[in-house]
């Protein structure tokens, strides 16, 4: 059975930093590629960071480009969300995910398997 797990999440001041995790287990967890996405109250799940496994590639999406880094430690099957200077519009609910498949790992629906998410508010 595959699971991700989240954790890290919490409240932040603007400007400050927070790590999410993510552990994986029930698969081959360097063989997959893996996203994080998030949803802020009201609005649809949005893509933030994915790395692919095959080729190293980092994809970010524009509003977090210099402020998030997304890596991975195959030792701990962990993928992890470093966020620095957050913002208050970086407030949402962090989802994690797994593709097998590399294809456009902007997309929710290339990804197979889902965190249960993990909330991270950043207060003005």
């Amino acid at each position: 059975q595959v699971r991700l797990v989240e954790s890290g999440g919490g409240w932040v001041q603007a400007g400050g930093s927070l790590r999410v995790s993510c552990a994986a287990s029930g698969l081959t967890f360097s063989s997959y590629h893996m996203g994080w996405f998030r949803q802020a109250p009201g609005k649809e799940r949005e893509f933030v960071a994915a790395i692919m496994r095959n080729t190293g590639n980092r994809y970010y999406r524009d509003s977090v480009k210099g402020r998030f880094t997304i890596s991975t430690d195959n030792a701990k099957n962990t993928v992890y969300l470093q966020m620095n200077n957050l913002k208050p519009e970086d407030t949402a609910v962090y989802y994690c995910a797994a593709a097998i498949r590399g294809v456009t790992v902007t997309r929710e629906g290339s990804y197979d398997y889902w965190g249960q998410g993990t909330q991270v508010t950043v207060s003005s």
